[in-house]
């Protein structure tokens, strides 16, 4: 920490500073007094607001006191009152986010400790208006993301802080805080005399009646009162960015003790993509439906996996070919123009710079509702279109193979649900998936009524008796794609193809096995329910189709267009 004291020549004590910067109503003056209670800190109530109200112009009942008694130059402030001599160690500085304004010196983020609190929008505009007409600037929640931008580029991120954790836990979000400032935590920290503190800003009457009642940190009111629907516009406008910054709270930091820490990700390039939703490309995190779009209310959505090869987007004619089928026999209306849904694909793989190694997932739901409620009648805002392109190489074992295991649960029936829509609602796939996932296998493979082999969970499915292949008949599982073009490479190297409906004891005593599927292409099954399949390898005739699927992908598909500056 020695490259945050401040030199002092007049015997007083080296200072060092720790900044706070916060929107209004974020429990940042409960902070500031909760500083003022240790033994080795100054406390400074939001130095820079004379500053503020000078450059901005900014009306205030007691604007004019300020000025007057409160230095307005922010050259000044930040060189000799917040930087200037101390009688303690630490000096503390509140400061509200939009009091950071054009012309204060670059040493204010470059010295000292500074951390963000963040509160939701749904309480500060509450609070706030019960001062103030609340307006987007007066939040500054737009200034406090410029902060954190600007302290990440001098290389030095602050600690973010949620209020509502500080509510719930005061002492262990500040237990953390002081080990994040490399000082001692205090005790005295959790509790404060009510009342006007000499600290307090010359603002304090309008902004601190209800903290003046306080003696500590409360807990939030376990209902929170109406939401002021005036504001539901400024709501939309700064929910976001409250969302953005409330992403890079640090779970680390010991302040957030969360259950679930963030996972890895299977291809770390992924954390940063752009995703299509409606009508727009949006960042990972921002990339949501609508809670009224029938896909949330009931699954009800057609989709389709595509892969990128070299550029190309394989068998994208015959994937919108099933897109479209599925739509219209699910009775979909106001479906996106085939053209459309091209144009979305193109401009999302060009955006993310995927032109190989990539797969889509592209789905069309029904859309949103006016209200929430199961009749295709509710939906009038037309067909949401989602583009998910991800990096993503194929997602079995392709070399040395996999095991499958037989699931109890059954593949729909066209009684039921014909598989032959390609629809979002994959709760029977999943139920076998779980299975698998419970035998530590790939995937299950799933019977159909009769107890005959339709497909596995995830994939259609093949095998080679005594140089013929067999592949069960699309009766119970989805046709697929991946499955045709295998079946026509079957045929184009000369080796016998029969569809028929195929026992598990067959598939338990075959030569080879594979499965097929736009996700993992052509992968080998070499075990399944525990017994090896032929010899246990990877066989002749899987190699061969592996081979001339690949040569396929290298040859075929649709171009992406590639962007040429005009």
């Amino acid at each position: 920490m020695a490259e945050e004291l401040i030199k002092q020549e007049d015997g007083n004590m080296e200072v060092e500073v720790i900044h706070l910067w916060a929107t209004p109503r974020s429990l940042s003056t409960g902070l500031m007094y909760s500083f003022a209670q240790r033994d080795d800190m100054e406390v400074l109530d939001e130095p820079l607001y004379s500053n503020f109200l000078r450059v901005t112009g900014f009306d205030r009942p007691y604007r004019e006191e300020l000025l007057s008694k409160m230095e307005p130059d922010g050259r000044k402030v930040v060189n000799e009152v917040i930087f200037g001599p101390g009688r303690k160690k630490y000096r503390f500085c509140k400061h509200i986010s939009k009091e950071w304004v054009p012309g204060l010196p670059s040493d204010l983020m470059k010295k000292g400790k500074h951390f963000l609190v963040i509160r939701n929008p749904l309480d500060i505009l509450p609070s706030f208006e019960k001062v103030l007409p609340p307006s987007f600037q007066e939040l500054g929640v737009a200034n406090l993301i410029s902060i954190y931008n600007e302290l990440s580029e001098l290389g030095r991120p602050p600690l973010i802080i949620d209020a509502a954790e500080l509510q719930e836990d005061p002492e262990a979000t500040l237990c953390g805080l002081c080990e994040y400032l490399d000082i001692p935590f205090q005790a005295a920290m959790l509790k404060w005399e009510a009342g006007p503190k000499p600290i307090d800003g010359i603002w304090a009457p309008w902004w601190y009646k209800s903290l003046h009642k306080s003696t500590g940190f409360k807990p939030a009111r376990k209902y929170p009162e109406p939401f002021p629907f005036s504001h539901y516009n400024l709501l939309e406008q700064s929910l976001p960015l409250y969302n953005f910054l409330r992403r890079h709270v640090r779970k680390s930091s010991g302040l957030l003790k969360s259950p679930l820490p963030d996972p890895d990700l299977p291809v770390p390039a992924n954390k940063k993509l752009l995703a299509w939703v409606g009508d727009e490309l949006l960042p990972r995190d921002s990339a949501k439906v609508s809670v009224f779009d029938s896909v949330v209310q009931g699954g009800d959505s057609v989709w389709e996996g595509l892969r990128v090869y070299s550029g190309k987007i394989f068998k994208l004619e015959e994937h919108l070919d099933r897109l479209f089928d599925s739509a219209k026999a699910l009775a979909f209306k106001n479906v996106p123009t085939r053209e459309e849904i091209k144009e979305a694909i193109f401009r999302t793989l060009i955006r993310n710079g995927m032109f190989d190694n990539s797969h889509i997932r592209l789905s069309l739901t029904r859309g949103k509702k006016v209200t929430s409620g199961m009749s295709p009648e509710f939906n009038l805002y037309g067909c949401t279109l989602i583009v998910l392109a991800e990096w993503k190489p194929p997602v079995y074992d392709n070399t040395s193979g996999v095991t499958l295991v037989a699931a109890t649960t059954r593949r729909n029936s066209p009684n039921n649900l014909d598989s032959k829509i390609h629809h979002n609602n994959l709760l029977n796939n999943i139920l076998a998936k779980v299975e698998g996932n419970n035998a530590n296998a790939a995937d299950a493979i799933m019977l159909d009524k009769d107890g005959y082999v339709s497909e596995t969970n995830a994939t259609n499915i093949f095998l080679v008796k005594k140089g013929r292949v067999l592949t069960p008949h699309a009766d119970y599982c989805l046709p697929g794609i991946t499955r045709a073009t295998v079946m026509e490479l079957v045929v184009k190297e000369k080796f016998v193809l029969e569809e028929r409906r195929i026992s598990l004891s067959e598939f338990h005593t075959a030569d080879e096995v594979w499965t097929t599927g736009t996700m993992g292409e052509l992968t080998p099954v070499v075990k399944i329910d525990g017994r090896d399949i032929g010899d246990g390898k990877v066989g002749p005739v899987t190699r061969r189709l592996q081979s001339a699927y690949k040569k396929l992908t290298e040859e075929s598909g649709v171009p992406i267009p590639t962007y040429h500056e005009s």
